[in-house]
C-alpha cells in the first residue's frame, strides 16, 4: 500500500445566491490558488465530482474542465456524487503506483433550482417521491427516530454559526433558531442553500515531500453504504458510518479534529456516536456544512478542512467524513495524520 497524502487545499468564498458566475469560472480561482499552492499546472490524474441534476444538463461536468485544461489531453475521470467519492477514485487510482499526483474537485450551484425536488429526483424519482417526500422530510423523520431533545439540537447549530462566524468561506447567517420549517427541525438545523467549489491535491511516493512541508497522510479511508429504503434501516444511528470508521481505523487513536458532513443538526448526534468521538474531539470547527452546503463539495470540504489542521499543526490527528443520500445512508470516513 502506497503512502498518500494531502498536500493542497482551496476553496470558494461560499454565497447564498448565484453569483452570475458559471462552473468554469466558480473553478477557476480554486485552481489557481491550488497551482499557487503546489507549483503545479497538471497532474498524473484528474477526478471532479458533481450533478448534472443542479445544472439542469447531462455532461455539465465537461463544462469544467475548460477551468483545468484539458490539453495537452489529461487522464480525467468523474463521479456523479460528491466530490470527496473523487477523492476516494483518485487515491485508490495512485496505489496502482504509475502516477504520483491527483487533483481532485467538487462544485455546485444550489442557488438555481428547488434543492428539494432536485436531489429527491437524483435520488429517488420512483419509490418515496411520489408520496410527497424530500430530504427535509426524510430529515425530519430522522431527527424525531432519534429523539434528541431541543436544546440537544440548539446546542449543535448554535455551535456551528459561531464557529461558521470566524470562518471567511462560510456563510453570514444569524444566529437565531429561525422558523420552524419541518417538525422538529427549525431553519438554523438545516444547511443553507450554498453555491460552491473546493479542491485538493493528493501525492504519493517521493512526490509527497516535494510538494509539502507538513502533508496530511491518509492513514486510513473506507465508504459504506445501507438500504435506500428508509423501512429497513434503523434511522436512529448509522449502520454504515459506523462501519466505514472502523475499516479506516478512527478507533485506533485519538481524534484532535473531525469535520462531519452533518446537513441537520441531529445528524451530527448521530455520526458522533456512529464514529466513537469522545467529548474532547473538536468536531466541525469550521461551522460544518450547518454553515456553507455547496452540493457536491461539501464532503471533499469536510475532508480538506480536517486535512488544513493537521497540515498547519492545529492537530496531529483528524477525521473528514462524507455523506450522502437520504438519512446519510452512504458514509465515507478518511483519517488523516500528520
Amino acid at each position: 500500500m502506497r503512502d498518500v497524502a494531502i498536500v493542497a487545499f482551496a476553496q470558494t468564498r461560499h454565497t447564498a445566491t448565484d453569483s452570475g458566475l458559471s462552473e468554469p469560472e466558480l473553478m477557476l480561482p480554486v485552481l489557481e490558488e491550488i497551482r499557487s499552492q503546489t507549483g503545479m499546472r497538471r497532474f498524473g490524474f484528474t477526478c471532479s465530482g458533481s450533478c448534472d441534476y443542479l445544472a439542469g444538463a447531462p455532461f455539465s461536468f465537461v463544462s469544467a474542465l475548460d477551468a483545468v485544461g484539458a490539453w495537452p489531453p489529461i487522464a480525467e475521470s468523474h463521479v456523479e456524487m460528491d466530490g470527496a467519492w473523487a477523492l476516494y477514485e483518485a487515491w485508490v487510482r495512485l496505489q496502482h503506483g504509475d502516477v504520483d499526483t491527483a487533483l481532485v474537485y467538487g462544485f455546485g450551484k444550489s442557488s438555481l433550482g428547488d434543492l428539494r425536488s432536485i436531489m429527491t429526483l437524483q435520488l429517488d424519482p420512483y419509490y418515496l417521491y411520489p408520496l410527497g417526500l424530500d430530504q427535509l422530510s426524510y430529515a425530519a423523520l430522522q431527527a424525531s427516530a432519534l429523539g434528541a431533545s431541543r436544546a440537544d439540537l440548539d446546542a449543535v447549530a448554535r455551535r456551528s454559526r459561531e464557529a461558521g462566524a470566524a470562518n471567511p468561506n462560510a456563510l453570514e447567517l444569524p444566529a437565531e433558531p429561525g422558523d420552524p420549517v419541518v417538525d422538529p427541525l427549525l431553519t438554523w438545523d438545516i444547511a443553507p442553500i450554498t453555491d460552491g467549489a473546493a479542491a485538493v491535491v493528493l501525492a504519493a511516493g517521493d512526490a509527497i515531500a516535494d510538494l509539502a512541508s507538513r502533508p496530511a497522510y491518509i492513514t486510513g479511508i473506507a465508504h459504506r453504504i445501507e438500504p435506500h429504503y428508509l423501512g429497513m434501516r434503523d434511522l436512529a444511528r448509522s449502520a454504515s458510518a459506523s462501519d466505514a470508521a472502523r475499516a479506516a481505523g478512527v478507533g485506533k487513536g485519538h481524534v484532535d479534529v473531525a469535520e462531519l458532513h452533518a446537513c441537520f443538526s441531529h445528524e451530527e448526534l448521530i455520526l458522533r456516536e456512529a464514529l466513537g468521538l469522545p467529548d474532547s474531539t473538536l468536531v466541525n470547527p469550521s461551522g460544518g456544512a450547518l454553515c456553507a452546503n455547496p452540493v457536491m463539495a461539501t464532503g471533499l470540504i469536510r475532508i480538506g478542512e480536517a486535512a488544513r489542521r493537521v497540515m498547519d499543526g492545529t492537530a496531529s490527528r483528524a477525521v473528514g467524513h462524507a455523506a450522502s443520500g437520504p438519512c446519510l445512508q452512504h458514509n465515507l470516513v478518511t483519517v488523516l495524520e500528520g
